[in-house]
């Protein structure tokens, strides 16, 4: 009996003796390049940060920004008997005036081979931003006409171009270039696809564009106007005033096939019965994600989220395909991979939410969406407008964003940032059971909604 309350004085004197935790900066010694930053953490009793009160929510949680000078800034934060001073060096950023570079024209066409595989052929020369005009396959050749920044020039019919990176490429010996021939497609009634098969003699560039018309265009091609070929699919009549949900394109030797999903006919009393449905719990196993003030792991609620998310569409009829059941890592690759082959049609991703040095926690809060594809759009704003109403989660906004899960075009794909890990009002939130059964059931209900439109 006397060691049980030996070791209970033991864990109480430990406990009183860290009475505050800092998970963000993780080191005491660290290098930002910012005009500021901030303490993320929780404390179990008051805490100063250079002699200023840090406010603490009452889960004892908290995020406190402090201004950067250049140079080394020592931060002395006290509470209790516990001190403990961390030194965040700003460097001394001498700014020149660098002029971008300018587009090198080539006197002689150059002849390229793609190296990697869903390369991406960009409208302009950035590698970022919403720019893909489509995914190149591997091997496929492209003539180009000059460089800039680190990509190419890509020609694509008459006076039009696209880009990529020179990382995609390399030159090919043969260089020799001929407009391909197309023979003409052909239309196959697949079990909800509209399938079309287009016959061309070699592979050329292409990009898919959604709209009504959706528009299949095939550049370099022989006998077309400005060597493109353009193929419009009228998606309003096709799909009897529906919305676009779904869609693919790839070769297959030389033939082209695009599908397109057909209607998707619900009944209004169930309409999520036997939808096909992809969650999935962002990072896991050695990945964590962010880290909460807390402590809480990213990883950990994200899956807590999902699992409530699949329970509530299960019971609402949904196949619900998950990509991660448990504590583990599974590539953003094998995340979109895995939606396709259960034939998704709708693929959410769960996150939660940080910010990057400079910025101010405690004024970022609620939840943000984030689609690629138009066709996704107005599956993201119902999801937006019913955890609004619903749940009262400050909306973060609804935006067009290119993140690597949301590049997939065969489901409405997104990306839901559910609220800030780092700002203490929504920590406690997401740690709160009851606050994550809400939000399932918000998910859940919004989808219901859009099927049943």
């Amino acid at each position: 009996m006397k060691k049980i309350f030996l070791l209970l004085g033991l864990l109480l004197i430990g406990s009183q003796s860290f009475a505050f935790d800092i998970v963000y900066p993780k080191k005491n010694d660290v290098l930002i390049n910012a005009n500021s930053t901030f303490f993320i953490g929780s404390s179990n009793s008051p805490i100063k940060i250079n002699g200023e009160d840090v406010p603490l929510h009452p889960t004892g949680a908290f995020a406190y920004v402090v201004p950067l000078n250049s140079g080394a800034n020592t931060f002395v934060i006290q509470s209790g008997e516990q001190r403990e001073i961390f030194v965040i060096t700003k460097p001394d950023v001498k700014y020149t005036c660098i002029l971008s570079s300018n587009f090198i024209p080539y006197n002689t066409k150059k002849m390229l081979l793609v190296t990697t595989k869903d390369a991406p052929l960009r409208s302009t020369p950035i590698d970022s931003g919403i720019n893909r005009m489509s995914h190149l396959p591997k091997d496929i050749k492209l003539w180009v006409d000059g460089e800039k920044d680190g990509f190419y020039r890509v020609i694509l019919g008459k006076d039009n171009y696209g880009w990529i990176s020179k990382s995609d490429v390399k030159t090919d010996s043969s260089n020799n270039f001929d407009l391909a021939e197309l023979s003409g497609y052909e239309y196959l009634d697949e079990k909800g696809y509209f399938v079309f098969v287009f016959h061309l003699n070699k592979q050329v560039p292409f990009e898919m564009a959604e709209g009504d018309p959706f528009l299949m265009k095939f550049y370099n091609v022989k006998d077309q106007e400005n060597y493109t070929y353009i193929f419009n699919f009228p998606i309003k009549d096709a799909l009897s005033g529906r919305k676009l949900i779904g869609y693919s394109g790839e070769y297959k030797g030389n033939d082209f096939i695009l599908k397109i999903r057909k209607p998707i006919i619900t009944n209004s009393w169930r309409p999520l019965h036997n939808i096909r449905i992809a969650i999935d719990a962002g990072h896991g196993g050695d990945e964590f994600g962010a880290t909460a003030c807390l402590g809480n792991k990213e990883k950990d609620i994200n899956l807590s989220i999902a699992k409530l998310v699949e329970s509530e569409l299960k019971k609402r009829g949904a196949h619900v395909i998950m990509t991660r059941k448990g504590d583990n890592y599974v590539s953003l690759k094998d995340r979109v991979e895995i939606a396709n082959y259960g034939n998704a049609v709708v693929f959410i991703s769960i996150h939660g939410n940080a910010l990057p040095d400079g910025k101010d926690p405690n004024k970022n809060r609620g939840t943000s969406i984030y689609y690629y594809y138009p066709q996704a759009k107005p599956i993201a704003d119902m999801i937006m407008d019913t955890v609004v109403s619903e749940i009262g989660v400050p909306n973060d906004k609804v935006r067009q964003g290119s993140l690597a899960v949301v590049r997939n075009t065969k489901a409405l794909s997104l990306l839901i940032e559910v609220s800030y890990l780092i700002n203490p009002e929504d920590n406690a939130n997401l740690i709160n059971p009851e606050f994550q059964k809400q939000y399932a059931k918000a998910i859940a209900d919004s989808l219901e909604r859009y099927f049943s439109k």
